[in-house]
């Protein structure tokens, strides 16, 4: 592997393991008490136009065996509620209650933060080269 490679690689996981552990941090300082995956799990839920078991798990990229896992625990904990549609008894929806929400505003205020932080310190709103290699990054990691 190539210098460059080696030194790519580093960065990358370096980033990764810092924004969670900071994230996790941050989100403790504000009486979160779900782990960084269950947070994840919820802001799938969120994000997804059907929050069915199916597609939420494709948004993570990760099995509905696995989802299935942490939205058991989320609803033991009161976090979400799963139904079923009138018209389709097979499909599982998913449905964040009131605290989850919560979790979810304070999660935001973080990476909010975190990029107004970014901006302001590195003046990356100056650097097209970067934003570029970035988005080239995300669009890798989104088609794996």
């Amino acid at each position: 592997m190539s210098e460059a490679k080696k030194l790519i690689n580093e960065l990358l996981v370096d980033i990764f393991n810092r924004i969670l552990a900071i994230e996790g941090e941050e989100l403790k300082k504000s009486g979160v008490t779900l782990s960084m995956n269950e947070v994840h799990v919820l802001e799938a839920v969120q994000l997804v136009e059907e929050p069915s078991m199916s597609l939420i798990a494709q948004k993570l990229g990760i099995t509905v065996g696995s989802l299935t896992t942490a939205v058991n625990t989320l609803y033991q904990k009161g976090y979400v509620t799963r139904y079923r549609l009138p018209e389709d008894r097979r499909k599982v929806l998913i449905k964040l209650e009131d605290n989850a929400l919560e979790v979810l505003k304070v999660h935001q205020i973080y990476h909010d933060k975190m990029i107004d932080a970014i901006f302001e310190d590195l003046k990356v709103n100056e650097d097209e080269v970067l934003i570029n290699s970035l988005s080239k990054v995300a669009s890798y990691f989104r088609k794996q």
